[in-house]
């Protein structure tokens, strides 16, 4: 990448992109009709660029969400586990909806005595009938009962259902009918959930209000890198396995969910961007090399780009990835350790 040449400062974005994409491993397949990112031909004048990115980004969701109003939180039961307990809440997004949730608090954690909190953002599998039982353990692979092993860890976890998931569904359109209709831009609603969750999170005496992070998994990690532009209040993030690119999505005929498109976004750059508004809070991102839902050529050139970004604010040590091979889309031993290090690395 020779950004730095490129850019003499004198506003001529389109001439600066036309030959960083000559020069790119995917510029062929753009100078051919589709697109890449912006930023990614950049280097000097880079912040300029991420915050005309973000406006951009802001219009192609939908435009700013509401402020936040009460929450009026209600708890429906207790459960008591080893090490534990889960409540079942629900507190209010939006006038007249509740979102169902589970809070995990470790024994010992009280107003007196609180602790670093982390909010799980589920997968999506196509389990409609699956939303935030899974990451608390109560339901699904456990392989993905995060949610639980973090409370184990000592954190307070909160587990929310996303719109269309378990208690979230219609009762007149099933599975991804509901999705397609369930507003504007599902990713704009689904950002404005997962900043009502930090909210939610911020009014639990339990919690250390400056030591929040959150995790997730498939979606959960789309969840994860479209509400870290939104949301400073989230000091470390980890998403596991799904950042695929606009330019792989193309190039490779992929159907996704449709938490992944924004529209009218492609034309302005693609997912590494967004991920790159984050920086420079702590960031870390787990890959299989075999996961066809990100295929890797793109997420080697996307990490690139984002790790250009934390070393433009002097933060390069606040961001990390990891690409195992031979592997596909799963939470490994591997992931997990280095999930469970980056937390307490960064929220400790």
């Amino acid at each position: 990448m020779k950004g730095k040449d490129e850019y003499n400062g004198s506003g001529d974005i389109d001439i600066r992109r036309r030959t960083f994409l000559k020069q790119s491993t995917i510029g062929a397949a753009v100078m051919m009709g589709s697109h890449t990112s912006l930023a990614a031909a950049l280097v000097e004048g880079k912040y300029m660029v991420a915050d005309d990115f973000r406006k951009r980004l802001g219009e192609c969701l939908g435009g700013p969400w509401p402020e936040s109003g009460d929450l009026r939180p209600q708890l429906r039961q207790t459960m008591q586990k080893e090490g534990y307990r889960i409540e079942s809440v629900t507190y209010e997004v939006e006038p007249g909806e509740r979102v169902p949730a589970l809070l995990l608090v470790p024994d010992g954690i009280d107003a007196s005595h609180p602790a670093p909190a982390i909010a799980v953002w589920h997968q999506h599998n196509g389990e409609y009938h699956l939303g935030k039982s899974e990451p608390a353990g109560l339901l699904g692979n456990p392989m993905h009962h995060t949610g639980a092993a973090l409370a184990r860890l000592g954190y307070v976890v909160l587990c929310p259902d996303a719109l269309c998931f378990e208690e979230r569904q219609s009762s007149q359109l099933k599975g991804d009918a509901f999705e397609r209709v369930a507003g504007k831009c599902l990713a704009w609603k689904n950002i404005l959930d997962m900043r009502r969750a930090i909210d939610y999170l911020c009014s639990r005496g339990e919690v250390q209000k400056d030591k929040i992070g959150c995790y997730g998994h498939s979606m959960g990690s789309t969840h994860t890198w479209l509400v870290g532009p939104w949301e400073p209040r989230l000091k470390c993030l980890v998403g596991n396995c799904c950042m695929p690119t606009y330019a792989a999505i193309h190039r490779n005929h992929l159907i996704h969910c449709f938490p992944n498109f924004i529209p009218g976004l492609f034309q302005h750059g693609d997912t590494p961007d967004i991920v790159s508004l984050i920086a420079p809070r702590p960031l870390l991102l787990n890959f299989g090399a075999d996961d066809e839902g990100s295929p890797i050529q793109e997420v080697r050139e996307g990490v690139k780009l984002i790790a250009e970004a934390y070393k433009n604010h002097n933060a390069e040590d606040n961001f990390s990835y990891f690409i195992e091979e031979k592997t596909g889309h799963v939470l490994s031993e591997q992931m997990w350790n280095r999930t469970r290090d980056w937390f307490h690395k960064h929220l400790r």
